[in-house]
């Protein structure tokens, strides 16, 4: 039974970066950085795989092996429960909304919006590593989390768990971001390296599908969508912007050739998927675009499925964070973070 003042979690979304959570959360005495999160799960929902509730807290490593075996919850469970994600959000006890579930492009944002609306309107705190909801509904969440005293954090929406909004929040104050650039698809990067290797853009495609960084569907990836989510977090979040993906100007790896890239190289120069969010005039624009950049700049130092951000910024200047080959642990220690600054917030 979760202990007087433990943080009561709510998992929306059971897929890579759930599971590894939760695997890291049910081994926590492994890690020993992690013996002030007293945390416990009481609640997991899927899209199509079942549920589990139970306010005691869920036994996260035998929910795992259940998942494994049968790669869903049934009611063979004690702790199966018949509840949605936003049936949970409504009606279970829980101090932190944990928003997991995958993008939605189509949907903009949606249902993933909606959870989060609904988790902060019963004032709960909301970590999430959804882009989704911070893409097309910052302004709108961020003042609602400001209302009801709630924390709204996102440090897993962008270069996994890299402190990119932590750093900022606590380490640019007196700091205007004029400027921000990176490499922050590893789908389209995977691609770009095979192909300076000589692989056709399908060979790329199934490459960046064997790294476990491409979807079976990699769409939102090749045509710019995930990117152009995260150029518009970052854009609100860090430069007082009011940007959604579809006004970022995007372009498609698909029209980055192998011809293109001989012709780049010829030139001492590589091609990146270059995300940008710029200031022009009083407004911030934003950009995904196929970039020409010289082997010497810290954006062609990018490999794989690594990532790199710059920031330019009025007084501190130009600087540079850069992540290298990161994993599910990853993007499950940007979660983390967000989670002890939620602790901290509630001690």
């Amino acid at each position: 039974m979760p202990q007087s003042g433990s943080m009561r979690l709510l998992l929306a979304g059971f897929g890579n970066v759930g599971r590894t959570l939760a695997g890291i959360l049910a081994e926590r005495d492994a890690y020993p950085g992690l013996a002030d999160l007293d945390a416990a799960v009481v609640g997991i929902t899927t899209g199509s795989h079942g549920a589990l509730a139970d306010s005691r807290g869920i036994d996260l490593a035998s929910a795992l092996v259940w998942f494994r075996e049968h790669r869903r919850f049934t009611p063979g469970r004690p702790d199966f429960a018949t509840l949605d994600t936003a049936g949970a959000v409504a009606g279970l006890d829980y101090d932190v909304l944990v928003e997991l579930s995958p993008l939605s492009v189509a949907g903009r944002g949606e249902p993933a919006i909606t959870h989060v609306r609904g988790a902060l309107e019963r004032g709960r705190h909301v970590v999430s590593a959804n882009k989704g909801p911070l893409a097309w509904a910052y302004r709108e969440l961020t003042a609602l989390a400001e209302e009801r005293g709630c924390a709204l954090l996102y440090e897993a929406t962008v270069m996994d768990g890299a402190p990119v909004f932590s750093l900022a929040r606590h380490g640019l104050r007196g700091n205007t971001i004029e400027r921000i650039e990176g490499v922050l698809n590893s789908t389209t990067n995977v691609m770009l390296g095979e192909m300076e290797r000589g692989a056709s853009p399908a060979e790329a495609v199934a490459a960046a599908q064997r790294a476990g960084v491409a979807e079976a569907d990699p769409a939102a990836d090749i045509e710019g969508w995930d990117a152009a989510a995260k150029v518009a977090v970052l854009a609100n979040a860090l430069m007082g912007a009011e940007l959604t993906p579809d006004q970022v100007e995007r372009e498609s790896v698909a029209a980055v050739t192998v011809t293109r890239l001989a012709a780049a190289g010829s030139r001492g120069c590589r091609i990146k998927m270059v995300c940008e969010a710029f200031r022009d005039g009083g407004t911030v624009r934003g950009r995904v675009r196929a970039r020409e950049v010289r082997r010497d700049d810290p954006l062609a130092l990018v490999e794989g499925t690594g990532s790199l951000i710059r920031f330019v910024t009025d007084i501190l200047g130009t600087f540079t964070v850069a992540e290298e080959r990161p994993d599910l642990a990853t993007t499950a220690y940007g979660v983390i973070a967000d989670l002890f600054a939620v602790r901290l917030s509630r001690a």
